[in-house]
């Protein structure tokens, strides 16, 4: 809990950091930003890592999850000191652009260690109560962080100081997740079966094959690969309005070249998102153990229609928070589920790759909204036949995974 609590109080005062380097700093954007420079800056950050992440997962099979920890963690605090150092010195450049893709890199990497990790330290029977506390603890985390983030924006000057300050505040915060990894033993994370290093090297080889593998055992097992899939159609559906929600706090809400009214209004839209985590973690536990995690997820994916045909109807500050929270509680709440359901269904010798594609996907969802951001929203965001479009893909969803979805997993047999 410590670990992860710290590791992503840092994420958010990082990704902080980045949204006003790259969205609302007056020295980069004076004039507003348009939905094609949004969209590209995330798929910058996130297409690289979407076509590299199934790797990770099957070291993540074979490492010491707690070097994982340990090692990316301490990697994250010397690229944010890097990006400081830039930032203050040099301002935006290549080098910026290059640290930052590796930072995020590193850090689904972690968020995959950490969820292949948690059945090592949570007894089986309660491994949903686990998931609806500690991700959403650790997301409640990443939005203090990103307050802090903002906090510090607001009180330093304008300038090369102000966008780099959440920056420096993330690498103490990872300095210390780095901390708290050392007080496991290095294997008490597994995986099970530990493999050397000269086993590590002969197995490269077979990564593609081992991939592969991995993918056919969740299509087989079928529960966790609809719960995949739920997290690829969700991501893309919440990734698509939230590059509308930050273009309408940037350019319709506020004046363009208020870029601090902006990111105010930003904050708060995240502050609510964040309250629905909050609720995600109290109601979670309780209302999937009556309707079981599909059933939930369906729910919450209903929750989802809800909150976009809101929007689409009417888009105003208001409407945008409220939303913001009905989705941050349909997304957690579903992301809940969609874990116990991977962590319960997957045997521990494919739960490192599970998770490594789970995360590809997570990106995958975002880097499609990106797409479909550049090519049908208007730069103030207020697209409302793509808010109605979105809410049918909701409805679809759930219609599908209530009428169709598979309740028990099918037997596959595993590896000794």
């Amino acid at each position: 809990m410590l670990a992860r609590l710290t590791s992503q109080l840092g994420d958010g005062m990082f990704q902080v950091g980045l949204a006003s380097l790259f969205f609302f700093s007056a020295t980069t954007s004076p004039a507003g930003v348009t939905a094609g420079q949004v969209a590209a800056a995330f798929a910058v950050m996130l297409l690289p890592f979407t076509l590299v992440g199934p790797w990770a997962g099957v070291f993540l099979d074979r490492w010491r999850r707690r070097q994982v920890l340990l090692v990316g963690n301490v990697v994250r605090l010397g690229l944010a000191v890097a990006l400081t150092a830039v930032m203050a010195s040099a301002g935006v450049n290549l080098a910026v652009y290059v640290l930052a893709l590796t930072a995020l890199s590193v850090n689904r990497l972690l968020l995959s260690a950490f969820s292949a990790s948690l059945p090592h330290v949570v007894p089986r029977s309660h491994l949903l109560t686990a998931n609806a506390l500690v991700p959403t603890l650790g997301s409640i985390a990443a939005g203090l962080g990103g307050a802090v983030g903002l906090v510090t924006r607001f009180a330093l000057p304008e300038g090369a100081a102000q966008d780099a300050g959440a920056l420096a505040c993330a690498a103490v915060a990872f300095g210390l997740a780095a901390l708290a990894a050392t007080w496991f033993v290095p294997d008490a994370l597994g995986p099970d079966v530990f493999r050397s290093r000269d086993e590590l090297r002969s197995e490269l080889a077979r990564t593609g094959r081992d991939l592969v593998a991995g993918a056919r055992y969740l299509v087989a097992r079928r529960t966790p690969a609809e719960g995949l899939t739920v997290v690829l159609v969700t991501r893309f559906a919440y990734g698509t309005v939230f590059i509308a929600w930050l273009l309408a706090c940037r350019n319709l809400l506020t004046d363009s070249s208020d870029v601090d009214g902006g990111a105010a209004r930003f904050g708060a839209v995240l502050a609510a998102t964040g309250v629905g985590f909050a609720l995600a973690v109290v109601l979670t536990p309780t209302l999937s153990r009556r309707t079981g995690p599909q059933r939930w997820i369906v729910g919450c994916l209903g929750l989802g229609t809800v909150a976009q045909v809101l929007v689409a109807v009417h888009l105003s500050l208001v409407t945008i928070v409220v939303a913001a929270l009905l989705l941050g509680l349909a997304a957690q709440g579903a992301k809940i589920a969609v874990d116990t359901i991977v962590q319960r269904d997957t045997d521990d010798a494919f739960r490192g790759r599970a998770f490594a594609l789970y995360d590809v996907l997570y990106n995958a969802g975002f880097v499609g909204a990106a797409a479909l951001a550049a090519a049908a929203l208007p730069d103030d965001g207020d697209a409302p036949v793509v808010m109605w479009a979105l809410a049918a893909l909701y409805a679809a969803g759930a219609l599908v995974l209530g009428r169709w979805g598979t309740r028990e997993p099918v037997e596959v047999p595993t590896p000794a």
